[in-house]
């Protein structure tokens, strides 16, 4: 199992690598300006990778509502999910964003925000929560 975690957005792609091992690690977030070329790069990174499992972040309103962006991340799910022809998992990261920024200093944020580092954090939990649910702990430590 090789999965991709992305968070989505209109001018950032955050990315995690995960595997069997259960541990979501950050991989540069795919920062270009062009869609066209963001698009380019992430299929790029599924190929180089060999990934089998693509995990998109899926930004529910608190309440639980579908609104504009859920919407687009749906629509990336299926576009993604037939071009490429691997299971797409849509994993809740309500305030995944927030998470990841609160691990910046505040002074530094506006400048981390542009490099794409919050969005690829924000990527990791998303994926970690995926990966969490496949490859569940033993809180007792004995599943070796």
């Amino acid at each position: 199992m090789h999965c991709l975690g992305i968070d989505y957005g209109t001018k950032r792609i955050g990315l995690s690598y995960g595997d069997e091992l259960g541990v979501a690690t950050p991989l540069p977030a795919l920062t270009e300006a062009d869609p066209a070329k963001r698009r380019a790069a992430l299929l790029a990174v599924v190929k180089q990778r060999r990934i089998t499992d693509l995990v998109i972040g899926l930004p529910l309103n608190m309440d639980d509502s579908h609104g504009p962006k859920a919407k687009e991340a749906e629509a990336l799910a299926a576009q993604l999910r037939i071009e490429l022809a691997l299971p797409v998992h849509l994993i809740d990261e309500r305030l995944t964003s927030y998470e990841a920024e609160s691990t910046i200093p505040k002074s530094k944020r506006r400048e981390v925000r542009a490099s794409g580092i919050i969005d690829s954090r924000a990527a990791t939990l998303i994926l970690q929560d995926f990966l969490d649910l496949q490859f569940p702990q033993d809180p007792a430590g004995t599943d070796a």
